[in-house]
């Protein structure tokens, strides 16, 4: 009559042949509560009973819409979507639950310890072990329960070692309950949860970097001064205070130790090797036809190669985000391994995956590894071909292009290695202030300099005043594969008159397109959409808000210098990790980019609290 099936998603239920889901056992859960109610049965069991309906009703919300139905695999928590790229854990769920039960296993053991236990219960076990057994039980069991406290966010973060210290933990836990006043049901408890942790252990991914003995004593030396210093003081001032204060201080010594103890798996922070960066290269060479591709070589990014060598991306950690400038680059049919690749690299250092700037293809392909999407702008991309000055729409850069000719203003166009280093020094000097002593800002969409590795073959235009002298230049980056170029970066002298910016694109538009150029790969403009172009309601509300943040950032004004030029706009999106991940990964990517300054020494702070308005000469940033 009852029957289960095995299937991809999880295991199916039939009741006499029909399909039985989760919520409808949480329906007939709530029915059962009201019932109860309806009866004066304890309020404890009715409360029990609604809360477990809740709960079924809630993880289950997939299979109680039809278009939904059976689009999300069984978990122990809320079901949700495969993600096919990732690897699939046994009790996947479990470990943010383990975190909050091996807390209140803690906490409870904390509290029975300084309480005294049942006289009844008591008395049996003193004539059984005699009294010295009780009383070292009930010594041990506060320092165990501390300890567990301390283990509880660790195992919410899916640490291995927190794991294997917590099911120990657990096991003598639970023989110190029964020991120190044969409390069964803490015991139960303690060794329930133990057993639950054994099988779901391969949840608890988080690799650790390896001890060493030496650096570890010289970590702990501060925190064991500090606390033997209070308890000796605590002892001395007060004998009835000096308990309390040395629990106290050795809770603390303790975080200090789970601290280092539990240190994840670093990701490399060195520059990658000469040989990581050659292969890198190399992909950008033969695949890298997006307009972003080239941008992966920036010197201040990691790579990360798949196992076959056949694509990459690069990346940076921030706020424990492994950020991914751009798609990766390989051939399509690479691409799936690559990024299961990675997320197996994150998870085994407890590191969220994000990335800035992905396109349309990545998109779509990224929810195959649990991540979601958020529209983040659009990139200006001209097309050289049918740009054209005539018109009123571009009637003011018109104007700008012809009074700097009258003004004797001409460009120039050639690779970066042929500039002289004379001349590449005044364009180092025309950069540096411009940018007004800022460091170079950008991530996924501009070169970090002119002197980067394997910028030879990428372009500068130049343009000069009617002396000969450099007053501005424009840096592009090629895309191979594919006729077209990627701005890198808009400078100008500070003394140069208005409209150099655009007389500079103009004359690139038409250099490039001379020399078979098709495309160029302009300015990212912020949340262009949701400003200018609103498609639903929600999107409308959204403008709104971004609108808000246009005195920082100058969103409207780049979005208006770009539009000058009569581009497409080409989508771009901040791809996260998690339904709560979206504001780490968003902190991270403005640190990455440069709009916001990171936390640093008082004195550096005060120097960076200042927003870095997105000028229209200034790198382009996501």
């Amino acid at each position: 009559m009852i029957r289960v099936e095995s299937h991809a998603l999880g295991p199916r239920c039939f009741v006499a042949g029909l399909r039985v889901h989760e919520w409808h056992l949480g329906l007939a859960t709530l029915v059962a509560a009201v019932a109860a109610v309806a009866m004066d049965a304890p309020a404890l069991l009715a409360s029990a009973l609604a809360l477990t309906g809740a709960w079924l009703v809630a993880k289950d919300w997939h299979d109680l819409v039809p278009s939904r139905r059976d689009t999300a695999a069984w978990r122990l928590g809320i079901h949700r979507a495969p993600a096919a790229l990732r690897r699939a854990y046994r009790g996947e769920s479990l470990p943010a639950a383990a975190g909050w039960l091996t807390g209140a296993v803690g906490a409870f053991n904390v509290i029975s310890a300084l309480t005294p236990g049942a006289h009844d219960r008591l008395a049996v076990l003193t004539r059984i072990t005699g009294v010295h057994a009780p009383l070292l039980a009930h010594a041990l069991a506060l320092p165990a329960g501390l300890a567990l406290l301390v283990l509880a966010p660790y195992l919410a973060r899916r640490r291995r070692r927190a794991l294997q210290l917590a099911i120990v933990l657990l096991v003598g836990v639970g023989a110190l309950n029964l020991l120190k006043g044969l409390d069964v049901e803490e015991a139960v408890a303690s060794w329930a949860l133990a057993g639950v942790l054994t099988w779901g252990r391969d949840a608890f991914c988080v690799a650790h970097e390896r001890l060493a003995p030496r650096a570890a004593l010289r970590s702990l030396l501060a925190p064991a001064t500090t606390a033997l210093a209070a308890g000796l003081a605590a002892l001395v001032a007060d004998l009835w205070t000096a308990p309390t204060v040395t629990v106290g201080v050795g809770f603390l010594v303790a975080l200090a130790v789970a601290r280092l103890a539990f240190r994840p798996l670093a990701a490399p922070s060195r520059p990658p090797p000469e040989a990581q960066r050659c292969a890198a290269r190399r992909l950008v060479q033969a695949n890298g036809s997006d307009t972003l591709s080239f941008f992966k070589l920036r010197g201040d990014l990691q790579h990360f190669i798949s196992g076959d060598g056949r694509a990459f991306l690069s990346y940076r950690v921030e706020n424990g985000v492994l950020l991914c400038s751009g798609d990766p680059v390989g051939p399509p049919e690479a691409i799936p391994s690559l990024l299961s690749e990675v997320c197996s690299f994150a998870e085994e250092r407890g590191l969220r995956l994000g990335v800035v700037g992905g396109g349309e293809l990545l998109r779509e392909l990224a929810a195959d590894a649990g991540l979601r999407a958020l529209y983040i702008g659009d990139e200006a991309i001209v097309d050289t071909g049918a740009f054209s000055l005539e018109g009123r729409a571009i009637r003011k850069v018109r104007q700008s292009v012809t009074r700097l000719v009258k003004a004797g203003y001409t460009t120039e166009l050639s690779t970066l290695s042929e500039v002289g280093p004379a001349e590449l020094a005044v364009l180092e000097e025309i950069s540096e202030r411009w940018l007004g002593g800022e460091p170079e800002r950008g991530f996924s969409m501009a070169m970090d300099g002119l002197r980067g590795r394997y910028l030879g073959d990428s372009t500068v235009l130049i343009a000069r005043d009617e002396d000969g002298r450099i007053r501005g230049f424009l840096h592009f980056v090629p895309s191979y594969g594919s006729p077209r170029a990627s701005l890198s970066a808009m400078r100008r002298d500070c003394a140069a008159p208005n409209g150099v910016t655009e007389f500079m694109l103009v004359r690139a538009i038409e250099l490039f397109g001379a020399r078979g150029v098709e495309e160029l790969s302009l300015n990212f403009a912020a949340f262009a959409r949701l400003v200018h172009a609103p498609a639903t309601r929600a999107e409308r509300l959204l403008g709104r808000l971004v609108a808000l943040a246009d005195p920082f950032f100058q969103i409207e004004s780049l979005y208006s210098f770009n539009a000058k030029l009569g581009p497409r706009w080409q989508p771009r999106y901040l791809l996260y990790e998690g339904r709560l991940g979206l504001p780490r990964a968003a902190l991270a990517a403005l640190w990455a980019e440069g709009q916001l300054p990171k936390p640093r020494l008082p004195g550096a702070l005060r120097r960076d609290l200042k927003f870095k308005p997105v000028a229209d000469l200034a790198p382009r940033a996501a």
